[in-house]
């Protein structure tokens, strides 16, 4: 079940995205299923067509969600998109330490800071 607050200080389409993506994260929206027409939800919704259609272009943009054409929105097959992603990410990094010729521990220094951990003692 999806739901837009109104006096939320996230915009609307944002608030969609996510809502969307953690239920694809957690199983409450499988693979393969089908997901409302952009009309369809935003009537359901009381929210602008194109509100939802930023919210679809976004997940289909990262692989959360796929468009078939007339067949409609689908929850895209490839596994989840944040792992995907984060290990997209994890890899180019790595690549560009080696490039730079860091170590592996100055590069996990780097890394833990950028993700505001302490350094280990």
């Amino acid at each position: 079940m999806l739901l837009v607050d109104p006096t939320s200080g996230v915009a609307p389409f944002e608030q969609l995205r996510a809502q969307i993506l953690e239920a694809v994260r957690t199983g409450g929206l499988a693979s393969g299923t089908k997901l409302p027409t952009v009309r369809k939800l935003a009537d359901d919704l009381g929210l602008a067509p194109g509100t939802v259609a930023r919210a679809y272009r976004e997940l289909e943009r990262d692989e959360v969600i796929e468009t078939r054409g007339r067949h409609g929105t689908f929850v895209a097959a490839t596994g989840d998109p944040t792992q995907r992603q984060a290990q997209a990410a994890a890899t180019a990094f790595a690549d560009r330490a080696r490039q730079l010729g860091l170590t592996p521990d100055d590069a996990l220094g780097y890394a833990r800071a950028a993700l505001g951990l302490p350094s280990p003692s």
